[in-house]
């Protein structure tokens, strides 16, 4: 900045010469003016580097947030393969387990990542709602699926359901800490990622691999808000896809690597919240 303050130096004997033969009031004029031009300039200059200061400062400082386009950017530098076929153990929920696929998948997922588990413990472990089963003026009123597993786990004689996501991922946290990913809402782009690491995917569908009609479906009350269930729904181990189909672990019939149509796969998939978990043994 120094050479602004000899220009404005220059020119300020430059006016002053010009000037010198006036009568000494309009010299003083001339003098003045030149004065403040002069703190104009130094003021102009010196607001631009406090502004430019300012502004790096701001730069610097600010928190740096994750946007979609940086997620996408992620995804991007994961390569999703064209075919992908995991070789995960397979487990089946019976006899023991009549209403317990969500816990023999987890078991599954567990079981692949070398982590010793047994499905009838995992039962035991797992949180549970114990909201009682009760109709009341033709409304049911019964546990919710993200607070714990609703019902009777290990017979048909009693009211029962299952469970969903969210105590599913506190408890594979307990066998797994810090490494259990819970993606649930994610588009199916998301479970093919995880696929092609070589990440099995816990998921819940529904028995029929395929889109439900809204008969399939009821609304029940319970102590954490309304809740929209069916009975056919159910638990499976993702090991893999293809072009057209999606291939999966089933804990009810016992069948490894199973497959189904992927578009009706995916269906049935959304329509039960697009909930999913894995487990990556590289998170810190």
């Amino acid at each position: 900045m120094e050479w602004i303050y000899t220009l404005i130096l220059v020119i300020s004997v430059m006016i002053y010469m010009g000037f010198r033969n006036l009568r000494p009031i309009v010299q003083g004029i001339a003098i003045l003016f030149t004065i403040i031009i002069a703190l104009t300039v130094a003021i102009y200059f010196n607001h631009e580097k406090l502004v430019i200061a300012i502004t790096n400062s701001a730069t610097e400082d600010a928190p740096v947030i994750e946007t979609k386009e940086q997620d996408a950017h992620y995804y991007e530098m994961i390569k999703i393969q064209q075919q992908v076929l995991i070789n995960a153990p397979i487990v089946s929920q019976f006899p023991e387990l009549v209403r317990g696929c969500e816990v023999t998948s987890l078991l599954m997922l567990l079981q692949f990542h070398g982590y010793e588990a047994d499905k009838l413990i995992l039962a035991e472990q797992l949180a549970k709602d114990p909201t009682p089963y009760k109709v009341v003026d033709g409304q049911i009123f019964f546990g919710h699926p993200n607070t714990g597993f609703v019902g009777d786990m290990y017979s048909f004689n009693n009211p029962g359901l299952g469970v969903y996501h969210k105590p599913i991922k506190e408890l594979a946290e307990r066998y797994a800490p810090g490494k259990v990913i819970d993606f649930t809402g994610s588009d199916f782009t998301a479970v093919q990622m995880y696929l092609s690491q070589g990440l099995p995917v816990w998921v819940i569908i529904n028995t029929t691999y395929k889109a439900l009609p809204s008969s399939a479906f009821e609304t029940w009350q319970t102590p954490n808000g309304s809740v929209r269930i069916t009975y056919k729904e159910h638990s499976v181990l993702l090991t893999g896809y293809d072009e057209n189909f999606v291939y999966f672990n089933d804990p009810l019939t016992g069948e490894k690597n199973k497959k189904a149509p992927m578009i009706e796969f995916i269906q049935s998939w959304t329509q039960m919240g697009s909930q999913a978990i894995t487990i990556n043994p590289n998170e810190l």
